[in-house]
């Protein structure tokens, strides 16, 4: 069964964990509407971008930026510090990130793996900027972490195509 960060600790859904549901209950509920998700985009001093090795469907196997669904009765500012500390290990203000625009993400498998079952996400991308190092990244949804460049990510065929179209958008 699938496990999810909430309030810092592992939690597998169930309809009794405030805004987690059964495994059946969410992929009914993935089939039927798209999901709300955060997308962090976290830029060094050198102007890198910081990329996690999915470890989970969809984009397994990929380097994606971190990132995690919105809650049912969870505010958008509530979600974006959550997740950056779940994600990140990162306890920053919602006033430390700026949006970074509004974008969809369909996949062709669900949260389990499965095939044919599609996801849809509407995504909520925001951008900070760290002046210090980050040391110890949590390790639940991504396997490895690196930095790498707009450009970079941009030629890199491991980076996924939604990742990559946040530093598309803004060459030029």
């Amino acid at each position: 069964m699938r496990t999810e960060m909430h309030a810092g600790k592992m939690h597998a859904p169930d309809r009794h964990t405030a805004g987690f549901w059964s495994a059946d209950d969410f992929r009914a509920a993935v089939e039927m509407l798209p999901l709300i998700s955060v997308d962090l985009l976290l830029r060094n001093a050198d102007g890198a971008y910081l990329l996690g090795l999915r470890s989970n469907p969809p984009a397994q196997g990929t380097w994606f930026v971190p990132g995690g669904r919105i809650l049912k009765d969870e505010t958008m500012a509530a979600a974006l510090v959550r997740i950056a500390r779940s994600e990140l290990a990162l306890d920053l203000p919602v006033s430390a990130w700026t949006p970074r625009g509004i974008y969809e993400h369909f996949y062709d498998v669900n949260f389990a793996g499965e095939r044919g079952r599609r996801t849809h996400y509407v995504v909520l991308a925001f951008e900070t900027r760290l002046a210090d190092p980050l040391y110890a990244l949590p390790r639940t949804q991504h396997r490895d972490y690196r930095w790498i460049s707009p450009a970079g990510a941009i030629r890199d065929a491991g980076v996924h195509p939604y990742t990559q179209a946040y530093f598309k958008e803004h060459a030029a």
